[in-house]
């Protein structure tokens, strides 16, 4: 999202905050979804994850209010204002979209921090169940404006902190650390080299327009949800393994000691498929900032075949159409693609140079049309400013 075309949105999302509320905002802030480049299912694990922002951004106007109270309203959503107390707001007792702002509120009390009421207007471009982080854009562009209102001095790795919470407790989905502080600490033209367990970062160039290259998201349109049991049952597995290996967390694993380790694990199949992948995929992570470190750009292609693979095979959350796009856009001339984010629908990526990219596009489109699946949304994807105040 350009400059021109940020102010022109959040006029937009002021003038309509002003029409619900009969004053204008104190604020809008814009916070993003995100593309996971690779390091996926990592970050619960405490291992590597390396995101970086779209442009696509949740916008939120903003006023501070004393009263207890927090009103909320969705330019995405149908319905009007839901006013809630903030003495009443509860984990797990709302399913509605209102559930992730709410719930950023609910974790700032409840780590003891004085937000008395808000009033807030929302509005968003990341897709919704694409795997792109929508709920987390929403989260972190509230609980930005809040430490703003509030003067809370929260840092923005503190804020995803708390923004995770909300979405573990109050929400009730079991999601990691990458998503918030994704949406929160990244910038342009970077990607974010995150250790999830000390949350310290390295920002990695990332220009693929400078190298004739793009970066494409494949919307497959299969919606997911994270709350729901799959997702669940993969973390699960995952800290069952640490468990029978006797680590803290799977990120204690060394990749030189894997073959070790899974002979330890026995006739423990599924325990063994999750462990291999995360495994696996916290030293694709350290291949991947190697390359990019070196200029070595085009060598991340093969890489993300082989993300995509141990996600198939091992952790077994692609699904057809998924599979489909890859496999489609490497017969086309990808340099290399993979399934991105929580699975069993979503996105996936696709690295191309850029003279491949319409060819690539429409081989993708004609093939979900001769499978009979939905048209895939195509679009590329731009590293971009993370969480900030926009007016």
């Amino acid at each position: 999202m350009s400059e021109a075309v940020a102010d022109t949105v959040a006029g937009a999302v002021a003038e309509r905050f002003t029409e619900l509320y009969g004053a204008e905002p104190h604020g809008v802030w814009a916070a993003p979804g995100r593309v996971n480049l690779i390091g996926e299912h990592t970050d619960y694990n405490d291992g590597f994850v390396m995101p970086f922002a779209l442009p696509h951004k949740a916008v939120a106007a903003v006023s501070r209010r004393e009263d207890g109270v927090l009103r909320l309203h969705s330019a995405d959503v149908e319905g009007g204002v839901t006013e809630l107390r903030l003495d009443d707001l509860s984990p797990e007792s709302d399913k509605n979209w209102t559930a992730y702002p709410a719930g950023v509120v609910w974790a700032l009390r409840e780590a003891g921090h004085a937000v008395t009421g808000a009033d807030v207007h929302l509005s968003s471009t990341v897709p919704s169940g694409a795997g792109l982080s929508s709920s987390a854009a929403l989260e972190v562009v509230v609980a930005l404006a809040l430490n703003d209102l509030f003067f809370l001095g929260l840092r923005g790795w503190q804020l995803a902190r708390l923004c995770q919470r909300a979405e573990n407790v109050y929400v009730g989905a079991p999601v990691g650390i990458m998503d918030q502080t994704a949406s929160a600490c990244c910038e342009a033209g970077h990607a974010l080299f995150l250790d999830t367990r000390d949350l310290s970062q390295r920002q990695i160039p990332f220009d693929l327009a400078a190298e004739g290259m793009r970066l494409l998201v494949v919307d497959t349109q299969v919606k997911h949800s994270h709350s729901e049991g799959e997702y669940g049952k993969r973390r699960a597995g995952c800290e069952k393994g640490a468990g029978l290996l006797g680590v803290d967390a799977l990120r204690d694993v060394p990749y030189a000691e894997l073959d070790a380790a899974l002979a330890r694990l026995g006739d423990e199949e599924e325990v063994r498929r999750l462990v291999r992948h995360i495994v696996t995929e916290n030293e694709r992570v350290e291949r991947v900032v190697s390359l990019l470190e070196s200029g070595d750009t085009r060598a991340i292609g093969p890489i993300l075949i082989e993300g995509h693979a141990s996600l198939r095979d091992d952790f077994r959350i692609s699904c057809p159409e998924l599979d489909l796009v890859v496999d489609t856009a490497l017969t086309s001339g990808a340099l290399g693609a993979r399934m991105t984010g929580g699975g069993f629908g979503g996105s996936a990526i696709v690295l191309a140079e850029e003279t491949d990219v319409d060819a690539i596009t429409k081989a993708v489109t004609e093939a979900f049309s001769a499978a009979g699946f939905t048209a895939p949304r195509v679009f590329e994807a731009v590293p971009s400013a993370g969480a900030r105040r926009v007016r």
